[in-house]
């Protein structure tokens, strides 16, 4: 069974350690599976790529931003409040999964949310994450060791934009990011809207699953 947690409001750096516990505890079978739900205080991060464009973490610093540097794919990227996290730790090597099967799942999950909330959202070709029209409302961004997930999504419900106008989201120049709120006058906030957009993204991953084996 895949577990949904609500985590709060959680410094990225506390996020990412328990997340790497969690995901170390699974690989050696002592650890059980689940979708963190959660959001950060202001962050930018970096995957394993340069981001060009993105301001040096003094200075982001200088300005209430944390910045961390960590082991996903996919360039710079903003967290804060009012943006739903999800981070998904699930063995799914060992449940029969594969990478993009598993991005394609979590990505259906947030359109099938989306769309309870009268937002029709879907793919852009070339460009992973889900998008509304050309402005991205969700970043999508895992790591895999040992077959078991680490990272996840972040979904922009009720947030500030003017946190991704320090870098180039993504590196992605042609288009930009939305949120929900901009869509609908009732978006919820992030606990609001946990358990529902947990329930969304678990139903696709455990359907990829099964039509896997």
């Amino acid at each position: 069974m895949i577990e949904l947690s609500w985590w709060g409001r959680v410094p990225y750096a506390v996020a990412l350690g328990r997340q790497r516990a969690a995901r170390q505890a699974i690989i050696e079978g002592e650890g059980r599976e689940y979708i963190a739900l959660l959001e950060h205080p202001s962050v930018i991060t970096v995957g394993r790529r340069p981001a060009p464009g993105t301001p040096s973490a003094s200075d982001l610093r200088a300005h209430g931003i944390d910045f961390a540097r960590i082991e996903r794919g996919g360039l710079a990227t903003w967290h804060g409040p009012g943006q739903l996290v999800g981070y998904v730790l699930v063995d799914v090597g060992g449940r029969g999964g594969g990478v993009r099967r598993t991005v394609d799942a979590v990505e259906e999950g947030i359109i099938d949310w989306l769309a309870t909330r009268g937002v029709a959202a879907g793919r852009r070709t070339g460009f992973p994450g889900v998008w509304v029209g050309t402005d991205k409302i969700c970043a999508i961004g895992l790591h895999f060791k040992r077959g078991v997930s680490l990272h996840g999504f972040a979904l922009n419900l009720t947030c500030d934009l003017d946190g991704f106008g320090r870098i180039v989201p993504c590196g992605i120049t042609a288009g930009g990011v939305t949120a929900l709120s901009l869509h609908s006058a009732q978006a919820p906030t992030p606990m609001e809207a946990s358990w529902s957009v947990g329930r969304a993204v678990r139903a696709r991953l455990v359907d990829t699953f099964r039509r896997q084996r």
